[in-house]
């Protein structure tokens, strides 16, 4: 399903700013408020966001203020206001930005259920209410998902997609490629209170609201201690004060009544300033602090460290709870965390499940127990950590706990592709930051991994990615820039000799496909004997919107994988599809849950690395159809011929520039 218009149901703060967020991505928008007044509300938000980012665009692009003028004026006329549904009807998604009340948004999903075209999904920005209740209200609730933006919506990156009991694969499928396309970083999850990082994130809070309230500690110095820990951009309270002390209030209730006293602690001073109109930022800036100064009694000294300790532990708990569930993924809960709530490793902030492995498992299980004997059973440790840890997963210092992490032989510490031996089986590790871009660094780096694995005498390379939150992300887009003919065609020849040599050799390869593969990234592992897919993974070969081709075999390797049409269907489209559609089509051998993945694939690869060399060698020859060299010849000619286009340089040019590129099919 494609989205070429766009609309947003409520036109309120959070409406407008969904609005501006398309329209800034150049899709047309329209916006609607529920109660038929009008939407300059919305617009004069959008506006004063937009007008907002205007230093930003001037300091980041390297634009005149001239420029940023035009693009804020441009993106203001994309939105379009109407006090009815007229123009509904040619809508392709839309988004409901309606309050917090069952009944409304039910009211609401009637109605679009009866004025968008069959083919529009419905989806709604609730912070946690039941997908499945609302899709109950329409005909199509297999095309309704939950599509949760975090405040301010035109600033944070994170958007929760989430699935409601009739959701239809290809719902999320297309919900996860419209996301990317209002460069959003999207994340799955299945339906329950407070969907991933609000019941994650609350939960850890809560310890800060119960012991503010029972010692009666002072704000200002939990702000201060708790702060100074690193363990989030900035101290809880003021966190509160600039997300709304409503909208915390609203999660925090809901979760208290969904899982229990114990686990959701709702702090009541919160609830009387909320009571009294005192909202944060919202109200002026008058929540727990107004002009600076702390608004609720406490004067006692808070204890640091053992709050931070109570806070990092609880939010573990939590985050073990989610994944024990099913609700979601290991990349999905600290991507979440790190995109919705702040937790940027390279501040060193670090989400929980990454934490803990770095931490070492068996540490934080100790710790756990210590706290759960002090405090009670909120801190019981959950099950999927004490499985871990019996298994002797570790984490960081035992190479897998939540995450794989790579132990590099000596001499490939510090290359982009880091080679480990286990035995008979090798570990090729990608490990170019940040996504794993290929570059002729690391076209260079596999070949001597490769090498060195033969020398070895290893029999089988698992192709892993030594980043938690991506496989590759494809070819070096900005080193295409510095590119001339040469060299463009001698990254060719490499990475297709590279890859042609994995498929004739007597060494089995598995790919374990953790998240993001697109463009040379799905390329590579296609070239692998073997795809093991995580739950997280998605592929793509997103090359025709940058005005190219793929180069690295994907019109060739593709079609022999899923099959012609559905080969055709990626590589004009650009499209993403899941780990799951990519085993249903036949691109993946299997899927798994995220923190299986490396065991997944090591079992095939010792599977294959105990076959006979000889035979393998041979099998692997004769299943590799002679035309495909063939197949490759045209598909090097014809990007030859793409990569010289002034489309192919407006393609990239528009990609680095983050616009949308104009086709003149030159």
């Amino acid at each position: 399903m494609f989205v070429f218009k766009a609309a947003v149901v409520g036109a309120g703060t959070m409406g407008g700013e969904i609005a501006q967020v398309i329209a800034a991505a150049g899709i047309p928008v329209l916006l609607k408020d529920v109660d038929q007044r009008s939407v300059d509300v919305g617009l004069d938000r959008a506006r004063e966001v937009t007008t907002a980012q205007q230093a930003r665009l001037v300091e980041k692009e390297r634009i005149t203020q001239d420029q940023a003028d035009a693009a804020v004026a441009e993106i203001v006329g994309r939105i379009t206001g109407t006090t009815s549904y007229d123009g509904f009807g040619d809508a392709d998604f839309v988004i409901e930005a309606v309050p917090e009340r069952m009944e409304i948004k039910q009211a609401v999903f009637a109605e679009l259920d009866a004025v968008t075209p069959g083919h529009a999904i419905l989806a709604s920005n609730t912070s946690s209410l039941s997908i499945t209740e609302i899709g109950d209200a329409t005909l199509r609730p297999d095309k309704v998902c939950g599509f949760h933006f975090f405040y301010p919506a035109s600033i944070m990156p994170l958007l929760e997609i989430v699935e409601g009991d009739e959701t239809a694969p290809e719902t999320i499928t297309a919900a996860i490629n419209f996301a990317q396309a209002i460069r959003k970083q999207p994340i799955t999850c299945a339906e329950v209170p407070g969907f991933v990082v609000n019941r994650i994130l609350t939960s850890a809070l809560s310890e800060v609201f119960r012991a503010q309230e029972e010692r009666g500690l002072s704000i200002r110095s939990i702000d201060e201690g708790v702060g100074a820990r690193n363990l989030a951009p900035m101290g809880p309270f003021t966190l509160i004060d600039q997300l709304g002390l409503d909208t915390v209030l609203h999660v925090s209730e809901h979760l208290q009544a969904s899982y229990g006293d114990e686990r959701f602690y709702v702090h009541q001073g919160m609830k009387r300033l909320v009571a009294d109109g005192r909202l944060g930022a919202k109200a002026g800036g008058d929540g727990f602090y107004k002009d600076g100064e702390p608004q609720l009694p406490g004067d006692a000294e808070a204890d640091a460290d053992e709050l931070a300790e109570l806070y990092t532990l609880k939010l573990l708990v939590e985050a073990c709870l989610v994944l024990e569930e099913g609700v979601a993924q290991t990349r999905a809960i600290d991507l979440g965390l790190m995109a919705g709530a702040g937790m940027d490793p390279r501040r060193g902030i670090l989400p929980p499940l990454m934490k803990a492995d770095i931490e070492g498992l068996d540490t934080v299980l100790e710790r756990l127990e210590a706290a759960a004997e002090r405090h009670g059973p909120r801190f019981e440790p959950p099950a999927i950590l004490r499985r871990l840890v019996a298994q002797g997963r570790l984490g960081q210092k035992a190479g897998q706990g939540f995450f794989p992490w790579p132990r590099p032989d000596e001499g490939f510490g510090d290359a982009t592709v880091q080679l480990e031996t286990r035995g008979d089986v090798a570990i090729a590790w990608l490990s170019n930051p940040m996504t794993n871009a290929i570059s002729p660094q690391v076209i260079e780096d596999l070949q001597r991994a490769w090498s060195a694995a033969e020398a070895a005498g290893v029999r089988a390379v698992v192709l892993a990615s030594g980043n938690p939150l991506v496989f590759s992300a494809g070819a070096d887009i900005k080193a295409f820039t510095t590119f001339d003919e040469a060299s463009g065609a001698k990254l060719l020849r490499d990475m297709t000799a590279f890859m042609r040599g994995m498929e004739r050799s007597g060494i089995a390869t598995v790919a374990a496909v953790n998240a993001v593969a697109y463009g040379g990234g799905c390329e590579l592992a296609m070239a692998c004997d073997v795809r093991v897919a995580a739950h997280s993974a998605l592929f793509a070969q997103p090359e025709v919107n940058l005005g190219i081709i793929p180069g690295f075999g994907g019109t060739q390797r593709l079609p022999r994988l899923v099959g012609t049409a559905k080969a055709l269907e990626m590589n004009l489209t650009g499209d993403a599809i899941t780990g799951e559609e990519a085993y249903e089509f036949g691109l993946a051998n299997a899927v798994v849950p995220d923190h299986e993945l490396l065991d997944t694939a090591l079992a095939w690869a010792r599977k294959l690395a105990g076959q006979a060399p000889l035979a393998v060698r041979h099998v692997k020859e004769v299943s590799a159809n002679a035309d495909l060299d063939a197949g490759l010849a045209a598909e090097a000619a014809g990007f030859a011929a793409v990569f010289a286009s002034a489309d192919a340089k407006e393609g990239i040019s528009a990609f680095l520039g983050k616009r949308r590129p104009q086709w003149r099919g030159e």
